[in-house]
């Protein structure tokens, strides 16, 4: 190959890429030609020719738009050519984009449905006349709920769940679509199907529902070209109807309910601009799709003689059924991750419960009357699941295995890279890892696909270093992460997770705000970003988050200066110098199930215990990563400041937390390896500090004994520390606490509690919790030993080096 390949925009975009004003531009170099010193760019801009000549630079990732920002709906195609020493490479591949419909440009009008108590999926329907000789036509839609849109009766696009997750209040994404060959010359039916969603469904472990507004709309603006050159553009507005279509019930965590014998209902003309939106712009991310269909490995008839379908394994998608029974049957369909010991479905474990209130059931059902006809398909896209089992029941009748398939849906990331070895048990630890972080990946990062389904920014976090090895998620995490900034607080906090279905921001709630600030959650608007910036080179996740990363740790800086913990002011009243780099006085998550203490055995003795050993260790981590970002985006000052207060805050920790033997005060094997892996121990103490962790564990019969926050360092730290041995005896460890005890009790994908099944078949908590999926990691960086090498960026350098 001898010309530039695989030529990229930083876009999402469905049946093509749609980008914003000023996409940033990324190729890749043949072997010939690594170490570019210039490059060539030729770009057609509606048909006009653009050439940007010799630009000396060895950048070829997330180059900055060379031209004036794009305007409306252009399209784009660009090629590009390469120097080093001299030589010119030939010139690569066209690629194609297009520019979305900039929200100044949107002439259509939000509508709305009538809407009674009930909440269905509404149908809303217009139409527009055309003449012959269309050339090209494009749909551009958006919602505050969740749509789908039809051009003359069939689905445009392959995007689920759109527009998808974001903080409505300040950001909403719009979709285009390619409808040329759907429309003809005459009268064309257009519609939107819109329900609930992420904007007014059931959201996070309480189902508050109705969180960012109480109206659904939707809003569409078709734009028709002819041959002679005219355009025809047709969108919502006051001459479009809506009515109640055949999902008579419809959320996104609930379940969705179709009633194909409902008789048509009364159609009435819509509400026009009845709601307040965001201004309109284009995702970053690829979008959620029906990604791979699972036959059941079984189908067994329970006792009580309903039907239960084993898929193999725990995903996030629905069911597609298509044996659907005579006229009138109705078909209940519930989900779940478990099995109880008598075969029957049980989903007890993932009841949710504030204190002093009633049990929240948790539920996720869907439910289909038949009206008999034999094409008669039931897909419910109006909600998702987190299932590996489906408990199917109807009155009468069979049910035909062939007739029920799982669809996993998630966001469409592109896969970069697989790993095999000899020993099975790895393998499939690897497989239940990725598994779990597929199934946290419907549209943003979650903790879990079925109880909360909420951005956790402790858990993305952790995951991220893991996520970047398995597939490209630097704009599924830069849309995340637009929510993290969208979200923070005025005083410079980041809330727990994002999209906030407390939305903390504008409703103020003591209790929320009492936990919203810890140490190794908010520090994600930091950490992530600069994963992404190692990972794939790109600047602009550091620059477009930098304001956001530096109001927290400024906040963060603020509190310990100013708060001390009540055991530190009962030693002293007065604090000593160190202590304003201490951050001990706020809450924070701390390390979170680590075996040991919990939040169930004495909340309040949990909420009160001082974290400082915690909090300091991520106010350094943070700080420093602060000032390498700040080095890159070239400010000088805030470089300089943010690395001498690192050093301080280091200084402080070593103090506070680490004795002259290397021990930690805390005397955790947690403590040990966030002090080992975020470089706090001296390096005359570090061999020391190893040796103490590597006690603990024997003293622990060769089992972690760490939590959230610290077991993904783990065994990097060990290996990297000089014990090897020792780190692979805990991973191939197999009584709990053991990833591979998950295994042997028959996970498919990694639990939240290390004994998320009990010996005796008993389910606790979420059973797709991916955070300590990111032990699979190790399984790159060591086993096969493939790591960037130190002072790389975007992989332009790699050693190999397993352990």
């Amino acid at each position: 190959m001898s010309t530039p390949y695989d030529l990229r925009i930083a876009s999402g975009g469905d049946q093509f890429p749609v980008a914003g004003q000023r996409p940033s531009l990324s190729w890749k170099l043949p072997p010939a030609w690594i170490g570019q010193d210039g490059y060539d760019l030729q770009l057609r801009i509606d048909g006009s020719e653009h050439t940007v000549e010799r630009v000396a630079s060895a950048g070829h990732l997330f180059v900055d738009w060379p031209l004036p920002p794009l305007r409306s709906r252009q399209s784009v195609a660009w090629r590009v050519r390469v120097h080093r020493g001299g030589r010119v490479s030939d010139w690569s591949p066209w690629h194609a984009f297009e520019a979305g419909l900039l929200d100044r440009d949107w002439s259509a009008r939000w509508i709305s449905p009538h809407e009674e108590d009930a909440r269905p999926a509404y149908v809303l329907a217009g139409h527009v006349l055309l003449r012959e000789d269309i050339v090209e036509a494009r749909l551009y839609s958006t919602a505050l709920g969740v749509y789908e849109a039809f051009v003359n009766g069939t689905r445009v696009g392959t995007a689920e769940l759109a527009p998808g997750s974001t903080s409505y209040g300040d950001t909403l994404y719009a979709q285009a679509t390619d409808v040329t060959n759907l429309l003809h010359s005459g009268v064309n039916d257009l519609e939107i199907l819109l329900s609930d969603g992420w904007y007014r469904g059931s959201n996070g472990t309480w189902r508050q529902r109705d969180v960012w507004g109480t109206t659904t709309a939707a809003r569409l603006q078709l734009h028709v070209r002819h041959a002679d050159g005219t355009e025809v553009v047709a969108g919502t507005g006051s001459g479009w109807t809506s009515r109640p279509g055949n999902i008579v019930a419809a959320d996104l965590m609930n379940g969705q309910t179709t009633d194909y014998t409902a008789p048509p209902t009364a159609v009435r003309p819509v509400l026009v601009d009845a709601v307040t939106a965001p201004p309109i712009s284009w995702s970053p991310a690829p979008p959620v799709r029906r990604v791979e269909r699972r036959a059941p490995a079984s189908v067994t008839r329970h006792a009580d003689g309903a039907w239960i379908v084993d898929f193999g394994q725990n995903a996030s998608g629905w069911i597609t059924l298509t044996d659907l029974g005579p006229a009138g049957t109705r078909t209940v369909i519930d989900y779940g991750e478990h099995l109880d010991r008598a075969g029957d479905l049980t989903t007890a474990h993932l009841d949710s419960q504030k204190p002093g209130e009633p049990v929240i059931p948790f539920v996720q059902r869907d439910e289909v009357a038949s009206s008999g006809r034999p094409d008669e398909v039931f897909e419910p896209r109006h909600t998702v699941h987190g299932f590996r089992y489906a408990r199917v029941r109807r009155a009468g009748g069979d049910l035909d295995p062939a007739a029920v398939v799982m669809q996993v849906v998630h966001t469409d990331l592109r896969p970069t890279a697989t790993f095999a070895c000899s020993d099975d048990d790895l393998n499939r630890l690897h497989e239940a890892a990725r598994w779990s972080f597929r199934g946290n990946a419907v549209d943003i990062p979650t903790d879990c696909p079925t109880r909360e389904r909420l951005g956790w920014t402790g858990d993305y976090q952790i995951f991220a270093p893991t996520a970047v090895r398995l597939y490209d998620v630097d704009g599924f995490s830069r849309k995340w992460l637009r929510s993290v900034r969208d979200d923070q607080l005025d005083d410079g906090r980041i809330v727990n997770s994002s999209p906030d279905s407390n939305r903390l921001k504008v409703h103020d709630d003591a209790t929320v705000s009492g936990i919203t600030g810890s140490a190794g959650w908010g520090d994600a608007v930091v950490l992530v970003p600069w994963v992404l910036y190692e990972t794939y080179g790109d600047t602009t996740a550091l620059a477009e988050n930098w304001p956001a990363m530096r109001r927290w740790v400024e906040w963060a800086l603020g509190t310990a200066r100013k708060a001390r913990h009540p055991s530190r002011i009962e030693r002293s009243a007065e604090p000593l110098p160190h202590e304003e780099f201490v951050w001990d006085g706020s809450f924070h998550w701390g390390e979170w199930l680590e075996p040991k203490q919990r939040i169930a055995d004495d909340p309040m003795a949990w909420y009160m215990a001082d974290k400082g050993e915690v909090g300091t260790a991520y106010l350094f981590r943070s700080v420093h990563t602060l000032a390498a970002i700040a080095d890159v985006l070239g400010y000088a000052e805030d470089a300089a400041r943010y690395h001498e207060t690192a050093e301080n805050v280091r200084r402080a920790w070593r103090i506070e937390f680490l004795d002259p033997r290397g021990r930690t005060t805390a005397g955790t094997q947690a403590s040990y390896v966030r002090a080992l892996a975020f470089d706090l121990v001296p390096e005359d103490l570090r061999e020391r500090a190893a040796r103490h962790l590597v006690g603990l564990i024997e003293a622990a019969d060769g089992h972690l004994g760490t939590g959230f926050l610290s077991t993904a360092d783990l065994l990097p730290v060990l290996a990297d520390a000089g014990f090897p041995d020792v780190a692979y005896a805990v991973l191939f460890q197999r009584s709990s606490p053991s990833w591979l005890g998950m295994l042997d009790r028959g996970a498919t994908t990694i639990w939240e509690d290390w004994d998320g099944v009990s010996e005796d078949g008993t389910a606790t908590a979420s059973l797709n919790h991916y955070s300590k999926g990111a032990v699979i990691r190790f399984l790159h960086t060591h086993t096969l030993g493939l790591r960037q090498a130190p002072g790389s960026v975007g992989w332009e350098s790699f050693v190999v080096a397993p352990c």
